[in-house]
């Protein structure tokens, strides 16, 4: 544990020159290059060949988030330009029932040109579906970096998800330090996309294409998915010198029983697409040794906090966990899991379900170049090196690899 919080994250520092920032990707998703790190060795292939790589009767979990056009754009009467990025819907808190309403909801924000935006409220009349719609913006209280913001619009037969569709700008990632493109809301997405929440999305699924998913299946690999809903917090850099002084963001994770009992026909084992499955099957372990020892658990209960993986001995095996957690919904006739987590794996973490992992390239100094370094023991700087020496696209739009501790 101590180990863990003393990492000082200029340790995972690399020089990531500008022009190796992929900015846009291949005409082909699945043109990509994939490195393939494999118990110490890397050889270099194609996206498309990526079922080649993997075995007969494996279980693949992917994040089937949707990113939402999150970025909503008014102007004062002054001129001056306020951006209002939603993060996390709070009256509703589901995201589902938030989408759903008809006349306000309430959202914590991040608020662009705060200064310019001291009191009153904001108003922009827009159209969709032909009808003229007003919505306006109400500024509440500030919680840390972010605002309570109510939005508010006069008409009943439009829906917040119909505003957001119409009104709303996708967040591309800042640092590929360009606007958003009419391109990105389909590139920006996986094909597998379902269920609206993400504000970015999950990197590694973008190089999936039918033609991959169909011979994945073909070779007897079973897929499955899993939802957890990006925060803008995985963009959120490590300002502290060691990493006892980052704050997690808080993110939200839905899971079907069905998955859960899957993942036990598999013996806990699963091939992760990307960070964000990660991090979600990594904490159904530690929800799952919560009701293991609480059966009567309630919804704060389900919350992975940071550093819990890192305080106490493991004292259940993954299948006992899943197990528990399989017992719980039962219990409690839940068919859906709703959870939120805010696990940090970094080394010293010990893997407990992701046995083989799909993912880009990360940044420099951040936590999910500390999740990879825990995966490979350590050996993140051999994989990056290469991935600078022969080539490879870097970061959301760049390329691919697969890792095999």
């Amino acid at each position: 544990m101590t180990e863990t919080r003393q990492i000082r994250i200029s340790d995972y520092n690399y020089n990531l020159p500008e022009e190796r920032i992929a900015k846009f990707p291949l005409p082909v998703r699945d043109q990509s290059k994939l490195l393939v790190y494999r118990h110490g060795n890397i050889e270099e292939s194609v996206f498309t060949f990526l079922p080649d790589f993997l075995e007969t009767g494996e279980l693949m979990i992917f994040n089937n988030t949707k990113v939402i056009q999150a970025r909503l754009h008014f102007r004062k009467e002054t001129g001056a330009l306020i951006e209002i990025f939603c993060l996390e819907p709070i009256l509703p808190n589901d995201y589902a029932l938030n989408f759903q309403q008809r006349n306000h909801v309430a959202w914590l924000c991040m608020i662009g040109n705060l200064k310019k935006w001291k009191e009153g409220n904001l108003c922009r009349q827009i159209t969709i579906n032909g009808q003229t719609v007003t919505l306006t913006a109400r500024r509440g209280e500030c919680r840390g970096t972010s605002h309570w913001v109510d939005f508010f619009w006069d008409n009943e037969e439009i829906t917040f998800a119909d505003i957001l569709e119409s009104f709303g700008e996708l967040p591309i990632p800042p640092y590929l330090n360009r606007d958003t493109q009419e391109s990105d809301k389909e590139t920006y997405q996986t094909v597998y996309s379902k269920i609206k929440g993400s504000v970015a999305a999950p990197t590694a699924g973008l190089h999936f294409t039918e033609r991959v998913l169909n011979d994945l299946r073909r070779k007897g690999i079973d897929l499955e998915e899993v939802t957890l809903h990006v925060g803008a917090g995985t963009f959120k850099p490590v300002k502290s010198e060691l990493i006892e002084g980052h704050e997690m963001h808080t993110e939200y994770i839905s899971v079907n029983k069905s998955t859960i009992k899957k993942l036990l026909k598999h013996n806990g084992e699963a091939v992760a697409v990307g960070t964000t499955s990660v991090r979600t099957l990594e904490s159904l372990y530690y929800i799952g040794a919560t009701v293991a020892n609480n059966p009567d658990a309630n919804q704060e209960d389900l919350h992975v906090k940071q550093w819990i993986p890192y305080q106490k001995p493991d004292t259940l095996s993954t299948t006992e966990a899943l197990q528990a957690l399989l017992g719980y919904m039962n219990c409690h006739q839940i068919d859906t899991l709703h959870a939120s987590t805010q696990i940090i794996i970094a080394p010293g973490y010990r893997y407990k379900i992701v046995k083989k992992m799909i993912t880009n390239f990360h940044q420099p100094q951040s936590t999910l170049l500390l999740l990879v370094s825990a995966f490979v023991n350590g050996n993140w700087k051999t994989i990056y090196r290469y991935a600078l020496d022969h080539g490879f696209r870097f970061l959301s739009y760049g390329d691919s690899s697969l890792l095999i501790p």
